[in-house]
């Protein structure tokens, strides 16, 4: 209900955004600018200032037939519920580590490599997604990857040694890893004049997920009698949920000219560019290298910031309560950030204000762990902010949907193949020294070339201009 009322509030659109080659205003029998700097489709609604400007109405690509009320509205369900799927496999696990470590007999390292498996399956399967989407259309890739979530969830807790484990993990991932890139894919197609506010939508119901992993899932195993896998098998419950509202985007696909509606392929797609080289966009590869560092620092803290205050003394139940106060933090956050961003023309300052609360809180950590543990908590959920503000910029660096998905695949599984090392290195890190110390060195190094790729990412460029050229 709370994603239904934010996509249907009003507002105008227009803002200071990424401008568009040969175009510069709302000319008669032209498109008019959305709130991104995408030239909306003739007919799509006035300019800024009239009633129909301010409407948010979700349709395919100019070209398409708009859908259908109830459809719009299972759209955004499928979106939320989606999204509210992306994160508690990885903070579930993040909150019952040492208990898991015990059960399945996982050395330090192990463990590291146990955080480094969402990079490296988001890296892997991520890099597939276009192309799945483009064969059996985002809608059924997207009801396959909550089915693939449930399965990988339900399997991993209960088949007793690492190797299965990391496997039905794995599985889970993969379902994460589709969603993940065709989320900003399917914003663009069907709200694309109203990309910052439900890319808002999206990034807020994706932190309450995260948030929600971290604080019940050791309150829910103790009411469960203490079964770490019965702790983590429940987390199988909203993932199964989530596959409903996608079934009737996946029948679409047959279903002739509907079919075109509800999966938003049309002519104008069909006719968007599918031989824009990515790699040769400067822009593309700092988003990319942006997109990774945040999720370095990301994983580690889904990963082993419970362990660091359970380290320094803390219960395991206030640590799991510490670390859902830094995801509870991305639920405001995450909706307000892609809204401003997506107003300003360089994000840039974002990036840094994101970077300094992000020093600050690693610095916190090594120093009064315990003491200042809310504050630290606090700054850490501000800079994990990051990531909706890279899924916003996904979307404004590119001007058409075929360029999103590009962009998005790129950045993502670039990104993610980037951040491999970082939760390894840090559990290698931690084993060794026996201490937090050099772990937290390293990802406040890391913050740095963050912070500058950050950026580079955030000018007003478009990539497939920069592709072109």
């Amino acid at each position: 209900m709370m994603s239904l009322m934010a996509y249907e509030e009003t507002g105008t659109t227009a803002s200071a955004s990424p401008r568009l080659p040969g175009g510069t205003g709302a000319a008669a029998g032209k498109g008019t600018k959305t709130e991104t700097g995408i030239e909306a489709a003739p007919g799509a609604g006035a300019g800024p200032g009239t009633a129909a400007g301010t409407e948010a109405q979700a349709r395919p690509p100019a070209g398409g037939t708009p859908l259908r009320p109830w459809m719009t509205r299972l759209m955004v369900v499928g979106i939320a519920l989606s999204a509210l799927n992306l994160r508690p496999a990885i903070t579930s696990l993040g909150a019952l580590l040492e208990e898991v470590r015990d059960g399945l007999g996982m050395s330090g390292s192990v463990a590291g490599l146990l955080t480094s498996v969402p990079s490296l399956c988001f890296a892997v399967f991520g890099v597939m997604a276009p192309r799945l989407a483009r064969r059996f259309g985002p809608g059924a890739v997207i009801c396959a990857g909550m089915a693939a979530i449930t399965a990988g969830l339900l399997i991993r807790p209960w088949v007793g040694n690492t190797a299965g484990f990391l496997a039905a993990s794995a599985l889970a991932l993969m379902g994460i890893a589709v969603s993940n890139v065709l989320m900003p894919v399917i914003v663009k197609r069907w709200f694309p004049d109203r990309v910052g506010s439900m890319t808002g939508v999206y990034s807020m119901t994706l932190a309450l997920g995260t948030s929600l992993a971290a604080a019940v899932t050791v309150p829910v195993t103790d009411a469960l009698g203490g079964s770490w896998q019965s702790g983590l098998t429940v987390w199988a419950v909203l993932p199964a949920v989530a596959i409903l509202p996608w079934i009737p985007f996946v029948r679409g696909r047959s279903a002739g000219a509907g079919a075109a509606d509800a999966q938003g392929s049309t002519a104008h797609d069909r006719e968007e560019p599918d031989g824009l080289r990515i790699t040769r966009s400067r822009t593309a590869w700092a988003l990319a290298v942006f997109f990774g560092l945040q999720a370095t620092a990301a994983y580690v803290t889904m990963g082993w910031m419970a362990q660091i205050f359970r380290d320094a003394g803390v219960s395991a139940g206030t640590a799991g309560l510490l670390l859902a106060l830094t995801m509870v933090m991305g639920v405001p956050l995450a909706f307000v950030i892609p809204r401003l961003a997506s107003r300003l023309p360089h994000q840039g300052p974002m990036v840094v204000v994101l970077g300094v609360c992000g020093l600050l809180g690693y610095a916190g950590l090594y120093t009064a762990p315990v003491s200042g543990a809310p504050a630290w908590a606090l700054l850490l959920g501000i800079s994990n902010c990051a990531f909706p503000l890279a899924l916003t910029m996904v979307g404004m660096r590119s001007r058409t949907g075929a360029g999103v998905a590009k962009l998005s695949a790129f950045a993502q599984s670039a990104g993610y193949l980037l951040s491999i090392p970082g939760p390894l290195l840090v559990g290698v890190l931690y084993q060794r020294s026996g201490g937090w110390g050099l772990p937290l060195a390293l990802l406040a190094g890391l913050m740095v070339p963050q912070v500058v790729a950050g950026i580079l990412a955030g000018r007003d460029r478009i990539v497939e201009d920069e592709a072109a050229r």
